[in-house]
C-alpha cells in the first residue's frame, strides 16, 4: 500500500506526493480523519485524489494512504430498501451510528449489515461443478426478491461443501475446490470494481418492450427492454414525475433509482413516497424491489461522479441473476456538472461550455451497460437492464453539450415540453419532436399481440398529429371557419388524442396505468370516429353534426373504464358511434 502525504487542496481534489506504488482509481483514506477518496490522475509520485468527502480543515502534510483496491460496491442480500450514498455508505446505518442526521466525515459502516442473519437454501450439492455467474443457492430477501447467490465471475471450481441455515453476509455457505487444488470461501457477499461492467455470455437484441402503462410512451415511443432513453426538460416540466411513474408501474422486476445532485427536497419526496408506495404486481410496498442512490446537491460534487457508477454496476447485479431491471438517473446533467468541476481543478484543457472533452465517452461508457444480455454461467439466464437517464439542461436548451453528447448515444427521446407542462397536459412529452428508434425492432412484438394492427394505428395517430400542427398555422391566421370538413374532421380527432389519450391522470387509479389492451382499444375508438366521420362528410354529413357527437365524451370517459370492464365498454360505444354517425348521415 502506498503511502504518501498532502500537497496541495483545492475543493474536493487533493494532490498527494509519494504516491509512486499506487495506481490509477486506486481507493485512499486521506488525513487522520480517514477521509475515503479516489485516484483520478498520476504524475511521476503525485497523485491527484477526488475526495468524497468535505475536505474543510485539511492541511499539507496530513497523511495520504492508498487502501491497493479500486472502489467497488459490497453485492448480496441488504441491498433492496436500502438507502445509500454516492458511495454506497447506508445513510439509515451512519444516522444510527452517529446519532445525527448529519452525515460525518470520515465514519465507517459496511454497506451491507454484518449483524443481520439470512436464511440461505442451496441450489447445488457437493460434487457438482460451478463456474463464475452459477446459481449456487437463493436467499428471500423480501417478500417479492428471492436473491439468488452466484458465483463471482472469476471464480470456477467443483463445489467441496454447501449446507442450508442462517448466515450472515460474511459466514462462509459454499467451499469450492479450483482446477489447482487451492479452495475459495463463498460468502453470501461478493465486491465488484464500480468503473468495470460485470461479464456476460452475449448480448441479445432488444426486441421486447418495457409497458410502463404511459400510453404516450408505450404506444408513440417506447422502449426496449434493455434499452437506453433521455429525458430531457426544463424545471418544472415533470421530468422527476414521469421517472416516478415508470419506477412505479414499469413492467420491471427490480428498480435502482439515483438521485445525482437533484435538490434535497426532491430527494426528501422519494423517500418519503416510495415506502409508502404499493407495488401494483404483489400489493408490497415498493420498497421491497428498490435500492435508493440519494446523492443531493448538498453532498461533496465528487461523490456524484462515482453514485451512477455505484447505482449501475448494483442493477447489473440483479441483471446477472435474470431479473429485469430498470435504472432511473436523475440527472445526468448534475453528474456532467461535477466531472467539469473536477476536470476545471485538474487544470485540464476544457471543451464546450467548458465540459471536458472526454464527457461523450464517460456517458457512452455508462449508457452502454444497458442492454438485453445472456448472463455468465452454464445455464440460459436472461436479464434485461434498462437505463432512463433525465437530462436538465440549462434554459431548456436542448443544443447544450450534456443533452446532445446523450442524444448521440441513447435509441429513446423523451422531450419534455414546458408549454405542454404549463397547460397541464402530464405527462409533458412533445409527441412532434420525440422519437423511439426501437420501433423497428419492436413493431413485430406490437402487431403480433394485435393481429397486426397496432403499428398502422400509431402511424395513422402520428399522421393526425403532425397534420394538426400544419393546420394550426393556417387556423391562427385565418380562423377555424375557413377550414374545410375534412380538415375540421381532422382537428377534432387530433384534439381527441391528445386530451383523451396522450393526457394522462397520475393521481387517477385507474387512469394511471393503461393495460396494452386498452391502450390499443381506446386507439380503435379514436380511429374509428375519424374514419366513420371522413366516410360520412362524404356522403353529405354536416361537419357541425360531427363535432357535436354525444358519444365523443363517452370516448373520452373511456380511459377512466376499469380493466374487467373495457371490452364490453369498447362494444358499447362502438355500437353508439355507428348509431350517432347513421343519423347525422340521415339527418341532411
Amino acid at each position: 500500500m502506498a503511502k504518501g502525504t498532502i500537497k496541495k487542496v483545492a475543493g474536493p481534489l487533493v494532490v498527494a506526493s509519494g504516491m509512486r506504488d499506487a495506481n490509477m482509481f486506486d481507493v485512499c483514506r486521506v488525513s487522520d480523519r480517514r477521509l475515503i477518496g479516489e485516484i483520478i490522475e498520476i504524475h511521476g509520485d503525485e497523485a491527484s485524489v477526488q475526495v468524497y468527502e468535505e475536505t474543510g480543515g485539511l492541511a499539507p502534510g496530513e497523511p495520504v494512504e492508498s487502501t491497493g483496491a479500486p472502489m467497488s460496491v459490497e453485492l448480496g442480500p441488504g441491498l433492496i430498501g436500502s438507502i445509500y450514498d454516492g458511495i454506497q455508505r447506508p445513510l439509515e446505518d451512519i444516522m444510527e451510528t452517529s446519532g445525527s442526521n448529519l452525515l460525518q466525515r470520515g465514519i465507517e459502516v459496511p454497506s451491507l449489515n454484518r449483524k443481520k442473519v439470512w436464511h440461505f437454501v442451496p441450489a447445488v450439492k457437493a460434487g457438482d461443478e460451478v463456474t463464475g455467474g452459477d446459481i449456487v443457492g437463493t436467499v428471500q430477501e423480501t417478500h417479492i426478491v428471492s436473491q439468488k447467490i452466484m458465483v463471482p465471475p472469476t471464480v470456477s471450481g467443483k463445489v467441496k461443501s454447501i449446507s442450508e441455515g442462517d448466515f450472515t453476509v460474511t459466514d462462509t455457505v459454499c467451499i469450492l475446490t479450483r482446477e489447482d487444488g487451492s479452495e475459495y470461501a463463498m460468502s453470501l457477499m461478493q465486491k465488484w470494481p464500480v468503473r468495470r461492467g460485470r461479464p456476460y455470455r452475449q448480448k441479445l437484441a432488444p426486441d421486447k418492450p418495457l409497458i410502463t402503462g404511459q400510453r404516450v410512451i408505450d404506444t408513440l415511443f417506447p422502449l426496449a427492454k434493455g434499452g437506453v432513453a433521455a429525458i430531457p426538460g426544463p424545471f418544472g416540466s415533470g421530468k422527476t414525475v414521469v421517472q416516478h411513474q415508470l419506477a412505479k408501474w414499469a413492467e420491471a422486476d427490480i428498480v435502482v433509482y439515483i438521485g445525482c445532485g437533484e435538490r434535497g427536497n426532491e430527494m426528501t419526496d422519494v423517500l418519503n413516497e416510495f415506502p409508502e408506495l404499493k407495488d401494483p404486481k404483489s400489493g408490497y410496498s415498493l420498497m421491497e424491489r428498490t435500492v435508493l442512490i440519494a446523492n443531493t446537491s448538498d453532498m461533496p460534487v465528487a461523490a456524484r461522479e462515482a453514485s451512477i457508477y455505484t447505482g449501475i454496476t448494483i442493477a447489473e447485479y440483479f441483471r446477472d441473476m435474470g431479473y429485469s431491471v430498470a435504472l432511473m438517473a436523475d440527472s445526468t446533467s448534475r453528474w456532467a456538472e461535477a466531472l467539469r468541476e473536477m476536470s476545471g481543478r485538474l487544470e485540464e484543457m476544457p471543451g464546450e461550455e467548458g465540459y471536458p472533452a472526454y464527457l461523450s465517452s464517460r456517458l457512452a461508457q455508462f449508457y452502454e451497460r444497458a442492454g438485453r444480455v445472456l448472463t455468465a454461467g452454464s445455464d440460459d439466464r436472461e436479464g434485461t437492464l434498462s437505463v432512463i437517464g433525465a437530462v436538465s439542461p440549462a434554459g431548456g436548451d436542448i443544443s447544450e453539450p450534456v443533452t446532445q453528447a446523450t442524444l448521440r448515444i441513447v435509441k429513446v427521446f423523451w422531450r419534455l415540453d414546458a408549454q405542454l407542462a404549463y397547460e397541464r397536459h402530464f405527462p409533458a412529452i412533445n409527441w412532434l419532436s420525440s422519437y423511439s428508434l426501437y420501433l423497428d425492432s419492436m413493431g413485430g412484438w406490437f402487431d403480433a399481440q394485435t393481429d397486426g394492427e397496432w403499428m398502422p394505428m400509431r402511424a395513422k395517430m402520428m399522421l393526425i398529429l403532425q397534420q394538426e400542427n400544419e393546420l394550426n398555422e393556417m387556423v391562427q391566421l385565418v380562423g377555424m371557419d375557413a377550414l374545410s370538413a375534412p380538415d375540421r374532421l381532422t382537428m377534432e380527432a387530433a384534439r381527441s388524442i391528445r386530451e383523451d389519450f396522450l393526457n394522462q391522470n397520475a393521481f387517477s387509479d385507474t387512469d394511471t396505468y393503461t393495460s396494452l389492451e386498452k391502450q390499443f382499444l381506446m386507439m380503435k375508438l379514436i380511429l374509428a370516429y375519424y374514419d366513420k366521420g371522413q366516410e360520412a362528410l362524404k356522403n353529405g354529413a354536416t361537419i357541425d353534426s360531427l363535432v357535436k357527437l354525444s358519444c365523443r365524451e363517452e370516448i373520452g370517459r373511456y380511459k377512466y373504464t376499469e380493466n374487467d370492464q373495457i371490452q364490453a365498454e369498447y362494444e358499447r360505444i362502438s355500437e353508439d358511434l355507428d348509431e350517432a354517425i347513421r343519423e347525422a348521415v340521415q339527418a341532411v
